[in-house]
């Protein structure tokens, strides 16, 4: 009950970060453009480490949603004009990763700065910050599932990338970049083998934040890369585990 008491914050918005990013990341995994999510992240964060290196914190939201939203226009122009989209994202991911190397190199404490942006610690969240957090969800949340759908062609699209760079904008600042990747994919990546990929992608994900979360807060480890080896590894294994089955399912028919 202590631990309950103590970390139900965190537990709320775990749950809600599986939730939102399941809605994109079965979209992601559907289009094949696996790592949109990790660039439109990694563009976001050259926004914080500007502001954490250059301005002490000041328009931290606005310059990540800003870079965030710059990614959105770049890829939604590029799925309709440039040839192999995957290449193209994944030069823009290695852009992202080395500007903020570049930025944060004239900072004191660059390789602290960084790995919190790839990974940070959400198990002490506040309320306040649950609060903020479910806001935005819950805004992005009803875009998708009540006006993106009444959308089509290329205003589609970028409604679509729009609400990724708003969802990757809070997700960033508060899980890192590393930690909304996993989300995004594996959790989906269990939903599509499903009837019902929504709900398993969900379900699946919600249960592995919640023991990385316990598994962090009762060894002392790092949570958000507990997160990513959890939910990661989680998926591995039971897509493996699937498959294997399946084929001893298949040559024992025949």
């Amino acid at each position: 009950m202590q631990i309950i008491e103590l970390l139900w914050p965190a537990f709320v918005l775990a749950i809600v970060l599986v939730f939102i990013h399941s809605i994109f990341g079965l979209e992601i995994i559907r289009r094949g453009v696996i790592f949109t999510d990790l660039a439109v992240g990694q563009i976001a964060s050259i926004g914080m480490a500007l502001s954490i290196t250059f301005l002490d914190g000041a328009y931290q939201n606005e310059l990540t949603f800003g870079f965030a939203l710059l990614a959105a226009v770049i890829i939604t122009w590029a799925t309709k004009n440039i040839p192999k989209i995957e290449a193209f994202i994944g030069l823009l991911y290695a852009f992202g990763i080395s500007a903020i190397m570049l930025i944060l190199a004239k900072s004191s404490q660059g390789v602290e700065l960084f790995s919190k942006l790839s990974a940070a610690d959400i198990l002490f969240t506040s309320q306040e910050e649950l609060l903020h957090s479910i806001i935005i969800y819950g805004f992005v949340a009803f875009v998708m599932f009540v006006i993106y759908p009444k959308f089509k062609g290329i205003k589609k699209e970028f409604l679509f990338f729009a609400m990724l760079a708003l969802t990757v904008t809070s997700s960033v600042q508060s899980a890192g970049v590393l930690v909304v990747f996993a989300l995004l994919i594996a959790p989906s990546y269990v939903g599509v083998f499903s009837k019902k990929p929504f709900l398993s992608a969900t379900l699946f994900g919600s249960i592995g934040i919640l023991v990385a979360l316990i598994a962090s807060y009762n060894f002392d480890l790092p949570t958000g890369y507990t997160i990513i080896f959890t939910t990661v590894s989680s998926s591995l294994l039971y897509i493996v585990t699937k498959e294997v089955l399946m084929k001893m399912s298949l040559k024992s028919r025949t």
